[in-house]
Order: C-alpha cells, then sequence, then structure tokens
C-alpha cells in the first residue's frame, strides 16, 4: 500500500482562498456633489438618514390653503350652476320693476360671481344672495325660500 500524502493545514487555507471571492473592502456613501455614482455595489456604506422630520409642516398651511380654496370654487361652481340660480336669474330678467332699475341685459355683476348662502333642496330651505348688474345699475339679489312641511305648500 502506498502511503498517503498528508494535507497540512496550509495547503487547506489555501484549497479554500481558491474557490472563495474575493473580499472587498467597505467603501464610504457617495457625499453630496461628489460627482454621479457610477457603479452600486452590494457592499457599500447606507447613506445616512436626515432627521429634518418636520420639514413637511413648512407646506402644511400652503397645503390647507389650497384645498380651502378649491373647496370654495367647487362649491361656489356648483351653487352657481344650479337650476335655482338660473331660475332667479330669469325671473330677474322678465321682471319689469328689475329691468327699470338694472336696465337691459342683467347678469352677473363679474365673471366669477360669488354665491352666497345656502341651497338645500331636500330639506327645502334656499337662501342665496349674488351681486348683478345691468346696463343702467348694479344691485344685489337676494331669494330666499321654504318649505314648511315634508311634502311641499
Amino acid at each position: 500500500m502506498l502511503p498517503r500524502p498528508r494535507i497540512r493545514p496550509d495547503g487547506v487555507r489555501q484549497l479554500f482562498r481558491q474557490y472563495a471571492t474575493p473580499r472587498r473592502t467597505i467603501i464610504a456613501a457617495p457625499r453630496p456633489g461628489s460627482g454621479p455614482l457610477m457603479e452600486r455595489r452590494a457592499d457599500r456604506e447606507l447613506p445616512s438618514i436626515s432627521t429634518g422630520g418636520f420639514r413637511w409642516l413648512r407646506s402644511l398651511p400652503i397645503f390647507a390653503a389650497i384645498m380651502g380654496g378649491s373647496t370654495f370654487a367647487i362649491f361656489n361652481y356648483q351653487k352657481q350652476s344650479s337650476s335655482v340660480v338660473s331660475s332667479t336669474m330669469y325671473a330677474l330678467r322678465t321682471n319689469d320693476e328689475a329691468r327699470e332699475i338694472l336696465g337691459d341685459e342683467i347678469y352677473f355683476n363679474s365673471k366669477m360671481p360669488i354665491i352666497w348662502g345656502e341651497i338645500n333642496q331636500l330639506h327645502g330651505r334656499i337662501d342665496i344672495g349674488f351681486w348683478v348688474k345691468g346696463t343702467k345699475n348694479k344691485g344685489w339679489m337676494t331669494f330666499k325660500s321654504e318649505r314648511k312641511t315634508r311634502m311641499g305648500f
């Protein structure tokens, strides 16, 4: 029988080094202004997390103002295009007394009129007011209606 060669510990380490992946050192995360990141490596350092948690708080008043203005504009447009406002404008245009005071071509005072008040047709409460103008004058038009009972008059 032939004698077997003995493997020394140095030989075993060398054997594993052959098949092991090369060891890489950890690379620091890119700093601001250091240029573009040309390659991504899995073993690089993670960037630090900023602790400015209340940064969004500065934009909260702007967001609230935009949302409030948008909501007001949407509800005002809904009132302006309702049948109640269209009917009152028609009644105002065909009324002889109103035409005598305001003149002809009675319409809203501005291109984007603000309709103040409440239009609640479900409960029978309508109380609105808005500015109108004619060829002679301008004035405040109000209309108030209240249905006393559920089924009508």
